[in-house]
Protein backbone atom coordinates (compact mmCIF):
# COMPACT_ATOMS: atom_id res chain seq x y z
CA UNK A 1 0.00 0.00 0.00
CA UNK A 2 1.26 3.49 -0.90
CA UNK A 3 1.89 5.50 2.29
CA UNK A 4 0.09 8.80 2.77
CA UNK A 5 2.27 11.91 2.39
CA UNK A 6 3.62 12.98 5.76
CA UNK A 7 6.67 14.43 7.46
CA UNK A 8 9.99 13.54 5.84
CA UNK A 9 11.74 10.38 6.96
CA UNK A 10 14.97 11.44 8.66
CA UNK A 11 17.91 9.19 7.79
CA UNK A 12 20.93 9.48 10.05
CA UNK A 13 24.34 9.09 8.50
CA UNK A 14 28.00 9.90 8.90
CA UNK A 15 29.27 12.80 6.85
CA UNK A 16 31.95 11.04 4.81
CA UNK A 17 31.66 10.97 1.03
CA UNK A 18 31.01 7.24 1.09
CA UNK A 19 28.40 7.44 3.86
CA UNK A 20 26.51 10.15 1.97
CA UNK A 21 26.60 8.20 -1.30
CA UNK A 22 25.24 5.15 0.52
CA UNK A 23 22.53 7.13 2.27
CA UNK A 24 21.44 8.77 -0.97
CA UNK A 25 21.22 5.36 -2.62
CA UNK A 26 18.83 4.27 0.15
CA UNK A 27 16.77 7.45 -0.28
CA UNK A 28 16.61 6.88 -4.05
CA UNK A 29 15.46 3.28 -3.53
CA UNK A 30 12.77 4.33 -1.06
CA UNK A 31 11.49 7.09 -3.31
CA UNK A 32 11.49 4.79 -6.34
CA UNK A 33 9.32 2.33 -4.40
CA UNK A 34 7.16 5.03 -2.78
CA UNK A 35 7.09 8.26 -4.84
CA UNK A 36 5.08 10.13 -2.20
CA UNK A 37 7.68 9.53 0.51
CA UNK A 38 9.92 12.46 1.43
CA UNK A 39 13.33 11.90 2.98
CA UNK A 40 16.05 14.05 4.47
CA UNK A 41 19.64 13.38 5.51
CA UNK A 42 20.73 14.07 9.07
CA UNK A 43 24.53 14.11 9.29
CA UNK A 44 25.91 13.02 12.65
CA UNK A 45 29.46 12.89 13.99
CA UNK A 46 30.72 9.62 15.47
CA UNK A 47 33.62 8.83 17.75
CA UNK A 48 35.52 7.30 14.87
CA UNK A 49 35.09 10.49 12.83
CA UNK A 50 36.35 12.68 15.65
CA UNK A 51 39.64 10.77 15.92
CA UNK A 52 40.65 10.30 12.26
CA UNK A 53 44.36 9.83 12.89
CA UNK A 54 44.24 7.36 15.79
CA UNK A 55 44.42 3.59 15.18
CA UNK A 56 41.07 1.83 15.41
CA UNK A 57 42.22 -0.27 18.37
CA UNK A 58 43.05 2.91 20.30
CA UNK A 59 39.67 4.54 19.63
CA UNK A 60 37.39 1.67 20.56
CA UNK A 61 35.59 -1.38 19.21
CA UNK A 62 33.62 -1.96 16.01
CA UNK A 63 30.81 0.43 17.01
CA UNK A 64 32.94 3.59 16.84
CA UNK A 65 31.21 4.62 13.60
CA UNK A 66 27.69 3.66 14.69
CA UNK A 67 26.95 4.31 18.37
CA UNK A 68 26.08 8.00 18.16
CA UNK A 69 23.84 7.34 15.16
CA UNK A 70 22.11 4.51 17.01
CA UNK A 71 21.61 6.78 20.03
CA UNK A 72 19.90 9.32 17.78
CA UNK A 73 17.65 6.56 16.43
CA UNK A 74 16.73 5.37 19.90
CA UNK A 75 15.87 8.83 21.20
CA UNK A 76 13.84 9.81 18.12
CA UNK A 77 16.11 12.43 16.56
CA UNK A 78 16.18 10.33 13.40
CA UNK A 79 13.83 7.71 11.96
CA UNK A 80 16.33 5.43 10.20
CA UNK A 81 20.08 4.93 10.40
CA UNK A 82 22.22 4.07 7.38
CA UNK A 83 25.51 2.27 8.00
CA UNK A 84 28.17 0.27 6.28
CA UNK A 85 27.04 -3.07 7.71
CA UNK A 86 30.57 -4.04 8.74
CA UNK A 87 30.65 -1.04 11.11
CA UNK A 88 27.81 -2.43 13.25
CA UNK A 89 28.54 -4.44 16.36
CA UNK A 90 27.43 -8.05 16.20
CA UNK A 91 24.85 -7.38 18.93
CA UNK A 92 22.60 -4.39 18.20
CA UNK A 93 21.25 -2.16 21.00
CA UNK A 94 17.96 -3.31 22.51
CA UNK A 95 15.02 -1.97 20.53
CA UNK A 96 16.87 -1.73 17.20
CA UNK A 97 17.05 -4.08 14.22
CA UNK A 98 18.33 -4.16 10.68
CA UNK A 99 15.26 -3.37 8.60
CA UNK A 100 16.82 -3.71 5.17
CA UNK A 101 19.99 -4.79 3.43
CA UNK A 102 19.85 -3.49 -0.16
CA UNK A 103 21.67 -5.44 -2.89
CA UNK A 104 25.25 -5.92 -1.80
CA UNK A 105 28.17 -4.48 -3.73
CA UNK A 106 31.48 -6.27 -4.33
CA UNK A 107 32.47 -7.65 -0.92
CA UNK A 108 36.11 -8.26 -1.80
CA UNK A 109 39.13 -6.31 -0.64
CA UNK A 110 41.02 -4.24 -3.19
CA UNK A 111 44.70 -3.53 -3.65
CA UNK A 112 45.26 -0.05 -5.04
CA UNK A 113 48.92 -0.27 -5.99
CA UNK A 114 51.45 1.96 -7.66
CA UNK A 115 52.45 0.76 -11.14
CA UNK A 116 49.48 -1.63 -11.20
CA UNK A 117 51.18 -4.30 -9.11
CA UNK A 118 49.18 -7.21 -7.71
CA UNK A 119 49.76 -8.67 -4.28
CA UNK A 120 51.95 -11.34 -5.86
CA UNK A 121 54.04 -8.89 -7.92
CA UNK A 122 54.68 -6.21 -5.29
CA UNK A 123 58.45 -5.92 -4.84
CA UNK A 124 60.08 -7.48 -1.78
CA UNK A 125 59.84 -5.07 1.15
CA UNK A 126 57.08 -3.01 -0.48
CA UNK A 127 55.21 -0.59 1.80
CA UNK A 128 51.49 -1.31 1.91
CA UNK A 129 48.98 0.64 4.00
CA UNK A 130 45.90 -0.50 5.88
CA UNK A 131 44.05 0.47 9.05
CA UNK A 132 42.52 -2.99 9.53
CA UNK A 133 43.94 -5.65 11.86
CA UNK A 134 42.35 -8.33 9.64
CA UNK A 135 43.97 -6.98 6.48
CA UNK A 136 47.27 -6.55 8.30
CA UNK A 137 47.23 -10.15 9.51
CA UNK A 138 46.35 -11.53 6.07
CA UNK A 139 49.02 -9.42 4.38
CA UNK A 140 51.58 -10.70 6.88
CA UNK A 141 50.40 -14.26 6.28
CA UNK A 142 50.59 -14.06 2.48
CA UNK A 143 53.55 -11.68 2.14
CA UNK A 144 55.60 -11.58 5.36
CA UNK A 145 58.23 -9.47 3.58
CA UNK A 146 55.90 -6.48 3.20
CA UNK A 147 56.18 -3.42 5.42
CA UNK A 148 52.67 -2.64 6.70
CA UNK A 149 51.96 1.06 7.29
CA UNK A 150 48.99 2.22 9.42
CA UNK A 151 46.64 4.63 7.67
CA UNK A 152 43.31 6.23 8.64
CA UNK A 153 40.80 8.55 7.02
CA UNK A 154 37.98 8.27 4.53
CA UNK A 155 38.55 6.54 1.20
CA UNK A 156 39.80 9.58 -0.79
CA UNK A 157 42.05 10.58 2.14
CA UNK A 158 43.64 7.14 2.32
CA UNK A 159 44.29 7.08 -1.41
CA UNK A 160 45.84 10.54 -1.23
CA UNK A 161 47.96 9.70 1.82
CA UNK A 162 49.26 6.54 0.14
CA UNK A 163 50.30 8.58 -2.88
CA UNK A 164 51.78 11.46 -0.87
CA UNK A 165 53.81 9.06 1.29
CA UNK A 166 55.12 7.20 -1.72
CA UNK A 167 53.65 3.90 -0.58
CA UNK A 168 53.56 0.93 -2.92
CA UNK A 169 49.91 0.19 -2.24
CA UNK A 170 46.91 0.46 0.03
CA UNK A 171 44.23 -2.13 0.78
CA UNK A 172 40.63 -0.89 0.83
CA UNK A 173 37.16 -2.31 0.20
CA UNK A 174 36.15 -2.74 -3.43
CA UNK A 175 32.64 -1.57 -2.59
CA UNK A 176 33.73 1.79 -1.25
CA UNK A 177 35.96 2.49 -4.24
CA UNK A 178 33.25 1.42 -6.68
CA UNK A 179 30.54 3.48 -4.99
CA UNK A 180 32.74 6.57 -5.09
CA UNK A 181 33.56 6.08 -8.75
CA UNK A 182 37.19 5.27 -7.92
CA UNK A 183 37.22 1.70 -9.18
CA UNK A 184 39.97 2.62 -11.65
CA UNK A 185 42.37 2.82 -8.68
CA UNK A 186 42.02 -0.93 -8.11
CA UNK A 187 44.99 -2.93 -9.32
CA UNK A 188 43.63 -6.24 -7.97
CA UNK A 189 40.36 -7.44 -6.51
CA UNK A 190 41.67 -9.89 -3.94
CA UNK A 191 40.41 -13.45 -4.22
CA UNK A 192 38.38 -14.47 -1.14
CA UNK A 193 40.02 -17.89 -1.32
CA UNK A 194 43.19 -16.16 -0.07
CA UNK A 195 42.00 -12.84 1.33
CA UNK A 196 38.68 -13.39 3.08
CA UNK A 197 36.54 -10.25 3.62
CA UNK A 198 35.16 -8.95 6.90
CA UNK A 199 31.63 -9.92 7.93
CA UNK A 200 29.17 -7.58 6.23
CA UNK A 201 31.72 -5.96 3.94
CA UNK A 202 30.17 -4.41 0.84
CA UNK A 203 26.68 -4.29 2.37
CA UNK A 204 24.60 -1.34 3.53
CA UNK A 205 22.41 -1.75 6.62
CA UNK A 206 19.32 0.36 7.25
CA UNK A 207 18.63 0.24 10.97
CA UNK A 208 15.17 0.91 12.41
CA UNK A 209 13.38 0.80 15.76
CA UNK A 210 11.69 -2.57 16.28
CA UNK A 211 8.50 -0.84 17.40
CA UNK A 212 8.21 1.24 14.22
CA UNK A 213 6.12 -1.19 12.19
CA UNK A 214 5.18 1.37 9.52
CA UNK A 215 8.80 2.07 8.62
CA UNK A 216 9.66 -1.62 8.82
CA UNK A 217 7.00 -2.29 6.18
CA UNK A 218 8.47 0.40 3.92
CA UNK A 219 11.97 -1.00 4.29
CA UNK A 220 10.83 -4.46 3.20
CA UNK A 221 10.48 -3.01 -0.31
CA UNK A 222 14.20 -2.21 -0.58
CA UNK A 223 15.54 -5.30 1.20
CA UNK A 224 17.44 -7.86 -0.87
CA UNK A 225 16.85 -11.26 0.79
CA UNK A 226 19.92 -13.03 -0.69
CA UNK A 227 22.22 -10.23 0.51
CA UNK A 228 20.49 -10.15 3.89
CA UNK A 229 20.83 -13.93 4.37
CA UNK A 230 24.53 -13.87 3.52
CA UNK A 231 25.12 -11.07 6.01
CA UNK A 232 23.03 -12.85 8.65
CA UNK A 233 25.29 -15.91 8.38
CA UNK A 234 28.45 -13.80 8.52
CA UNK A 235 27.28 -11.76 11.52
CA UNK A 236 26.16 -14.88 13.38
CA UNK A 237 29.64 -16.32 12.90
CA UNK A 238 31.30 -13.10 14.11
CA UNK A 239 28.96 -12.88 17.09
CA UNK A 240 29.69 -16.46 18.14
CA UNK A 241 33.41 -15.70 17.92
CA UNK A 242 32.89 -12.39 19.76
CA UNK A 243 35.04 -10.59 17.23
CA UNK A 244 35.84 -6.89 17.46
CA UNK A 245 38.11 -4.37 15.77
CA UNK A 246 40.98 -5.92 17.77
CA UNK A 247 40.28 -9.45 16.53
CA UNK A 248 41.56 -10.67 13.15
CA UNK A 249 38.54 -12.61 11.94
CA UNK A 250 36.77 -12.82 8.61
CA UNK A 251 33.51 -14.32 7.38
CA UNK A 252 32.08 -14.34 3.87
CA UNK A 253 28.91 -16.05 2.61
CA UNK A 254 27.76 -16.52 -0.96
CA UNK A 255 24.43 -17.68 -2.35
CA UNK A 256 24.79 -20.99 -4.17
CA UNK A 257 22.03 -23.10 -5.77
CA UNK A 258 19.41 -22.18 -3.20
CA UNK A 259 21.84 -22.53 -0.32
CA UNK A 260 24.61 -20.58 1.37
CA UNK A 261 28.33 -21.23 1.33
CA UNK A 262 30.05 -19.65 4.33
CA UNK A 263 33.82 -19.40 4.73
CA UNK A 264 35.42 -17.95 7.86
CA UNK A 265 38.80 -17.64 9.48
CA UNK A 266 40.55 -16.54 12.64
CA UNK A 267 44.23 -15.63 12.57
CA UNK A 268 46.94 -14.37 14.84
CA UNK A 269 47.77 -10.67 14.42
CA UNK A 270 51.21 -11.56 13.04
CA UNK A 271 49.59 -13.76 10.38
CA UNK A 272 51.62 -16.83 11.31
CA UNK A 273 48.68 -18.95 12.34
CA UNK A 274 45.45 -19.04 10.34
CA UNK A 275 42.46 -21.27 11.11
CA UNK A 276 39.82 -21.70 8.40
CA UNK A 277 36.43 -23.37 8.27
CA UNK A 278 33.63 -23.54 5.73
CA UNK A 279 30.23 -25.12 5.36
CA UNK A 280 27.22 -25.22 3.04
CA UNK A 281 23.65 -25.20 4.34
CA UNK A 282 20.16 -24.23 3.10
CA UNK A 283 19.60 -20.50 2.80
CA UNK A 284 16.84 -20.71 5.41
CA UNK A 285 19.44 -21.73 8.02
CA UNK A 286 21.66 -18.65 7.75
CA UNK A 287 21.90 -17.97 11.47
CA UNK A 288 22.59 -21.61 12.33
CA UNK A 289 25.16 -21.83 9.54
CA UNK A 290 27.11 -18.92 10.96
CA UNK A 291 27.17 -20.40 14.44
CA UNK A 292 28.15 -23.86 13.16
CA UNK A 293 31.14 -22.50 11.23
CA UNK A 294 32.20 -20.47 14.28
CA UNK A 295 31.95 -23.61 16.42
CA UNK A 296 34.23 -25.45 13.99
CA UNK A 297 36.81 -22.69 14.35
CA UNK A 298 36.52 -22.74 18.14
CA UNK A 299 36.94 -26.51 18.16
CA UNK A 300 40.10 -26.09 16.08
CA UNK A 301 41.63 -23.72 18.64
CA UNK A 302 40.32 -20.30 17.62
CA UNK A 303 39.55 -19.44 21.24
CA UNK A 304 43.25 -19.30 22.01
CA UNK A 305 43.87 -16.87 19.15
CA UNK A 306 40.88 -14.72 20.07
CA UNK A 307 42.00 -14.55 23.70
CA UNK A 308 45.49 -13.52 22.69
Amino acid sequence: MMPEPGPPIRLGTRGSDLALVQTRSVIAALQAAFPTVRCEEVVLSTRGDRHPDRPFAAVGSRGIFAREIESALLDGRIDLAVHSLKDLESELPAGLMIGAVPPRADARDALAAADGNTLATLPVGARVATSSIRRTALLRHLRPDLRIEPIRGNVPTRLRKASDLGLDGVVLACAGLDRLGAGSAIAERLDPALFLPEAGQGAIAVEVRRADTALRELLAAIDDPPSARCCTAERACARRLEGSCRTPIAAYAESEDGGLWLRALVCSPDGRRVLRAERRDPASAAEALGMAVADELLAAGAGELLAG
